[in-house]
């Protein structure tokens, strides 16, 4: 199976990758317009990721680039912490961190009527100069890519992840687990993961 092709989502060129979506059908156009700003406020809601997925999902908080936690809507260069189910990162105190990189409004696909798509990346933990290892299972070259659309009667979030390595940038127990986690993410665990989020964060 090949990587979907999605308007301002990078190209996938090396390593693993998922395409995990859920979708929402209406009956008419203005119910689909009022649900997806709701999903809109959920999607951009990223501090309560978390309970809308209930203990299905990891955890997820928006942090500034100086690593001050922040109740906002997310802004490029704003960070997220993840404390994944599971084995944590053990040099950043449990976590994994991604930098928010890219936000776009209305890169439209075939269909679509509204889109909302958020790129982040692997990075360092946030305030800590002496240790610039990438806080994050995943390579620097890695992308996760967040994007909700509107059709004329339907509204749909997908997680597309792109060139998924592990990340060997850390110290020799980083590099095991992050193995381990790639390894999962190459298998599907990750697209089975991403899956449950999807349908669960659609379903208003």
């Amino acid at each position: 199976m090949k990587p979907k092709l999605i308007p301002g989502i990078p190209e996938q060129t090396h390593g693993s990758f998922h395409d995990s979506e859920s979708r929402k059908i209406f009956d008419n156009s203005e119910s689909t317009k009022l649900a997806y700003e709701e999903l809109k406020k959920r999607f951009l809601n990223i501090n309560d990721w978390k309970n809308y997925c209930k203990k299905k999902s990891a955890d997820f908080k928006l942090f500034d680039s100086s690593g001050n936690h922040i109740n906002d809507n997310p802004k490029v260069n704003n960070l997220i912490r993840i404390r994944i189910p599971g084995p944590g990162n053990p040099e950043s105190n449990g976590y994994d961190w991604v930098k928010i990189t890219k936000i776009t409004d209305q890169d439209l696909a075939v269909g679509e009527e509204e889109s909302l798509t958020m790129i982040c990346e692997p990075t360092t933990i946030p305030g800590q100069d002496s240790n610039r290892h990438i806080a994050h299972f995943y390579s620097k070259d890695s992308t996760s890519n967040f994007r909700i659309t509107r059709g004329s009667k339907f509204i749909k979030i997908g997680i597309y992840g792109r060139n998924e390595t592990p990340n060997m940038e850390t110290k020799f127990t980083g590099k095991i687990r992050n193995l381990l986690i790639g390894a999962g993410g190459m298998f599907g665990m990750s697209k089975t993961q991403w899956k449950v989020f999807a349908d669960e964060i659609v379903n208003l």
